[in-house]
């Protein structure tokens, strides 16, 4: 299927597909889309060669509005201008009400007549006395939203352990599920700093190469089984999964290596 983008909305939002609606929109540029709660902006990040099928059934794409005008792009530059502000006086709000939450970011809609704050909190916290003080400072539409660490790296962008720009911040449309076992099948060290990503969970490029590693790994004997070979009894005290080999220290101390694609 052609004529499909996929978006970023504002600056820190989700990654969603949507339907070109004929215009020629390119990589970088700014796009105005129908959103839940009316117009809002986007980025085209990517122009996908071909979409899986089973994304394109789960729900029928919106077609974006328009590519942007100069005067759009005047428009979201002068909201960002505003939302310094907007930041350092919530700030400021949840330091005078000594409200137990750290803000992230804050951001205007496109139209500017909502003005959403992100923050993170370990409880649940009681904000609707700030909410009324920014409403009257800002004279519109006010929402916190509570959001978790691996939303606070992706709005925060940064760089991982690769060296390169966190997949959250960059192409991740989604948080997965990542478990230590992933980091187990891959014989990777189950050291924390090793595995933890800026946000102090699991890195989501554990899951990348899972699947594979399990795929792999069937038929092989486990890192500290005991086996029975030709040349004797032994233990398994490594297993290389991507060249299906394992290394075995028999009972009298030698080691020999296993080939199981013979």
């Amino acid at each position: 299927m052609h004529g499909i983008i996929e978006v970023r909305i504002r600056e820190s939002g989700n990654i969603v597909l949507y339907d070109a609606n004929n215009l020629e929109a390119k990589i970088g540029d700014y796009v105005i889309i129908d959103a839940e709660r009316g117009q809002d902006y986007a980025q085209v990040i990517c122009i996908p060669e071909a979409v899986p099928e089973e994304e394109l059934v789960k729900k029928p794409l919106k077609k974006i509005v328009r590519i942007a005008t100069p005067e759009d792009i005047n428009q979201i530059n002068e909201n960002k201008k505003r939302t310094k502000d907007a930041f350092q006086m919530c700030l400021k709000k949840i330091q005078e009400r000594k409200l137990d939450m750290k803000l992230i970011d804050a951001e205007y809609s496109f139209d500017g007549t909502k003005l959403i704050f992100y923050f993170t909190s370990e409880g649940r916290v009681d904000f609707r006395e700030l909410v009324k003080d920014l409403a009257h400072i800002f004279k519109v539409r006010i929402e916190l939203k509570q959001i978790g660490v691996r939303d606070e790296a992706r709005m925060l962008g940064g760089f991982g352990h690769c060296g390169r720009p966190l997949c959250c911040a960059s192409f991740l449309k989604g948080f997965d599920a990542v478990t230590i076992r992933m980091a187990k099948e891959q014989n990777l060290s189950l050291n924390p700093t090793k595995i933890s990503g800026v946000c102090g969970r699991l890195m989501c490029c554990l899951s990348y190469e899972y699947e594979n590693y399990k795929k792999y790994l069937k038929g092989l004997p486990r890192e500290g089984e005991k086996i029975n070979l030709p040349e004797g009894k032994g233990k398994v005290i490594s297993v290389n999964a991507l060249k299906r080999k394992v290394l075995v220290e028999l009972e009298e101390g030698k080691h020999i290596e296993v080939d199981y694609n013979k």
